[in-house]
């Protein structure tokens, strides 16, 4: 097959003059810190989740550590979840001085396996983060039902899951804390940033004041008209807010996500059609129960060759590809942290070194799809 001169990238945002627009109107306005923006992107959020509440911050990662924070995890407490995720949760777990506690996967769905989880709840178990992967939403019926058993909280990844149901309720709609992102490779962004939602109110006042300084009134209350400049601090916090200049870019997308959602379905039935039946890959499986997935990422696993050299035959092709995500357990940090146990992670680690994330975003043109489709069939065929 003839390769293509432009370069496919991994990963790229859906950005049209809707976007542009609202961020220029924000520029305009002579207010581009935290402000209306923000909050009417909270707004939304509770829209979308029935949650009571939601608090933008300026990432995922920021919104985990305010929440380990005002949840009072710390040394000697455990927090389950997976290995399989962004090194940022557990990043979060150890610098808390709490330990992760991982649980395997399923190796089809790359979703926490909730059978798995009772054992390794203890005395000092505080809290259970599973992570919806890659837009797929984990059994949250079983794993509710185990933190209700053990008193537990329930932390909702859901940095991928912008659009994902679990039955007929979104992510986040569940009760429980779920932290959703905005990177600019999410499902919609905000250049960077990402939104906490929740039912418990004394907890929703505990994270705005860790959100920013330990101040109860933001910049838009203290300098606002009528506003008041003066504040108190009753405890230290972060500075973890969301200008309106990215809540703006937010907005806009926020209004798109159902198109963007269902452009990345479109797009991962091309890759299923395409790859279907090639020797040497596995394709991803969906939960058996009722679920729809926002396909944040459409990950195979590379069988017939090493995936380095997969992914430098990929390069040869100017196919981009990412990896989501190296085990968490085999980090050298968390290594020499929590020594692994051979064996003790079968799923993960069969599947750890085998993962490969193809390019999805919905400015792909159908003809991307078959193209890697193509170029795939020729690197396992001449294995």
């Amino acid at each position: 097959m003839k390769i293509r001169k432009e370069y496919l990238p991994f990963s790229r945002p859906s950005i049209t003059e809707k976007e542009i627009n609202r961020v220029v109107a924000c520029l305009k306005s002579g207010w581009i810190t935290t402000g209306a923006l923000a909050g009417q992107l909270e707004e939304r959020f509770i829209d979308l989740t029935n949650a009571n509440h939601a608090l933008a911050v300026n990432s995922a990662t920021a919104g985990m550590h305010i929440t380990l924070t005002a949840l009072n995890i710390g040394p000697g407490d455990e927090v389950i979840t997976p290995s399989l995720t962004f090194a940022s949760t557990v990043n979060q777990i150890i610098m808390r001085g709490a330990t992760p506690v991982f649980v395997d996967v399923n190796y089809d769905t790359l979703n926490i396996n909730p059978s798995l989880i009772d054992d390794k709840i203890t005395s000092r178990t505080k809290a259970i983060i599973p992570v919806h992967f890659a837009g797929a939403p984990v059994d949250l019926d079983k794993i509710n039902e185990l933190a209700r058993k053990h008193n537990l909280t329930v932390i909702e990844d859901a940095a991928h899951a912008v659009g994902t149901y679990y039955k007929d309720s979104h992510a986040g709609g569940f009760g429980n804390i779920a932290i959703f992102s905005f990177h600019p490779i999410k499902n919609m962004t905000t250049g960077e940033g990402g939104m906490i939602t929740l039912n418990d109110r004394a907890m929703e006042k505990k994270l705005r004041l860790l959100r920013f300084h330990g101040i109860e009134r933001d910049a838009w209350k203290r300098y606002g008209k009528g506003g008041n400049p003066s504040y108190d601090i009753s405890a230290p916090g972060y500075k973890y807010n969301l200008p309106d200049l990215l809540a703006a870019l937010g907005l806009a997308q926020y209004e798109r996500w159902p198109e963007l959602n269902r452009r990345r379905l479109h797009l991962a039935k091309l890759y299923n059609e395409g790859l279907c039946g090639i020797a040497g890959i596995d394709l991803p499986a969906v939960p058996i129960y009722e679920h729809t997935h926002a396909w944040h990422l459409y990950i195979i696993k590379i069988l017939s060759l090493e995936r380095d050299l997969f992914m430098a035959k990929l390069a040869d092709y100017n196919i981009g590809y990412g990896l989501h995500f190296p085990p968490t357990h085999t980090l050298k940090y968390v290594r020499e942290r929590i020594p692994p146990k051979i064996g003790a992670l079968p799923e993960t680690d069969r599947a750890g070194n085998k993962i490969l994330s193809l390019p999805l975003f919905p400015d792909m043109l159908d003809e991307d799809v078959q193209y890697v489709c193509e170029a795939i069939k020729e690197i396992v065929s001449h294995v």
